[in-house]
């Protein structure tokens, strides 16, 4: 993760969505194709990879200024959730929304993120906690996925709250989730990944593991919010080898070794750690020191992390949990792309993989997380196609 290869006064070539030739200009430029190309003046910037963001939740339809507000005042996520907002707030809008409605949210986020030199998005449900409305949730993300350039992975979060009406009996809507929703989802495609959270409020590590059981059968690779506010067993889920599992804010040295010697990704998100107000972040030092494979991503949601920014993340990633530059950028690019299964074509500037990139308005690659809160996004290039942000 500390070697970015960096090429000086370089020229990237693409063709058909492809990258052709990347490395020094005068050796790029003898391309004979060269002639025909449109070429664009990255203004001696820095390109990197297209970021791949593994972990977002695009499917509300509007903001949570009342659990902003209360927990200004000091309340805390579990206290929000109890009063009956949190996830479930967002609920009654995602039921009661249309499809073209969903998908007009889902592309809006995405658009964003676009802006700021994301070219892959994964893109969970999980606010609409009954079979209808998670399914169309589904349906939107793929229906937004049809009209951007980009890439898109659909993850089925079903399991992410126990809904109101049934909050009083978990497993009734756990034998939903098993029996109704997952096949449903699987028998049409809609579903790249099943996600689960584990957590203290939402599931429990015996739900967690029926739903992977439901998933596996199904054919659906796994992923889990774990970890978040409470530590979890890790053993028991790794057992199921989900592709990540995500926050692990609280994690045990022994599970760290475990997660170390698996395939699983961790994907930290510390942007939910910082508008949550936590003081502490996700352990990233030990991840990496310990041997875990790390990627970061925004945790773009409504509820504790509303930020499309994946060059934000970095700098929280740099200044708060104290990884390099270099560990950073790879985490969000080639190490994102692991998460997602999908690093053959993925996160890294390599002749014949996919054609994307973030062109970025810095003299090198150390600002990309020096400078926050404002875009210095020039140009993203999503398969190809070039789109101008200024």
């Amino acid at each position: 993760m500390s070697s970015l290869r960096i090429v000086p006064d370089a020229a990237v070539l693409c063709a058909d969505g492809k990258i052709l030739a990347v490395g020094p200009r005068k050796d790029v430029e003898q391309s004979s194709l060269l002639s025909t190309a449109l070429i664009y003046d990255c203004q001696r910037g820095v390109v990197l990879p297209g970021f791949v963001d593994s972990h977002t939740h695009p499917v509300f339809t509007a903001p949570r200024l009342i659990d902003f507000e209360k927990r200004l005042s000091g309340a805390s996520y579990e206290e929000i959730a109890a009063a009956g907002g949190g996830i479930r707030s967002s609920a009654t809008g995602v039921r009661l929304a249309k499809l073209e409605e969903l998908t007009k949210h889902v592309l809006s986020g995405i658009e964003r993120l676009v802006a700021e030199g994301t070219t892959t998005v994964e893109c969970k449900t999980g606010y609409g906690l009954t079979v209808e409305s998670e399914l169309r949730s589904l349906q939107a993300i793929r229906s937004a996925a049809g009209k951007w350039m980009g890439t898109t992975f659909s993850t089925l979060l079903g399991a992410h709250t126990v809904p109101a009406e049934l909050k009083d009996r978990p497993d009734e809507y756990v034998d939903i989730v098993c029996n109704e929703m997952i096949p449903r989802a699987a028998e049409n495609k809609l579903a790249d990944f099943v996600d689960v959270f584990c957590e203290q409020g939402a599931f429990t590590l015996s739900q967690t593991e029926q739903i992977f059981k439901a998933a596996t059968r199904e054919g659906v690779p796994l992923r889990a919010h774990v970890g978040q506010f409470t530590a979890v067993e890790l053993e028991r889920l790794l057992r199921f080898r989900p592709v990540s599992l995500d926050h692990l804010d609280c994690v045990s040295d022994s599970d760290l070794q475990l997660l170390a010697q698996s395939e699983t990704i961790a994907i930290l998100l510390p942007g939910a750690a910082y508008f949550l107000g936590h003081k502490e972040y996700p352990s990233a030092r030990r991840f990496i020191d310990a041997g875990v494979a790390v990627a970061l991503a925004t945790d773009y949601n409504p509820g504790t992390s509303p930020t499309t920014s994946m060059p934000m993340i970095l700098s929280l990633a740099c200044t708060q949990m104290k990884m390099s530059v270099e560990e950073a950028i790879a985490a969000a690019t080639i190490n994102g792309a692991h998460a997602l299964r999908f690093a053959e074509w993925k996160g890294t500037i390599e002749t014949g993989k996919d054609a994307d990139l973030a062109i970025l308005d810095a003299r090198e690659y150390r600002e990309v997380a020096y400078w926050f809160g404002s875009s210095r996004c020039l140009a993203t290039v999503l398969g190809g196609t070039l789109v101008e942000h200024r």
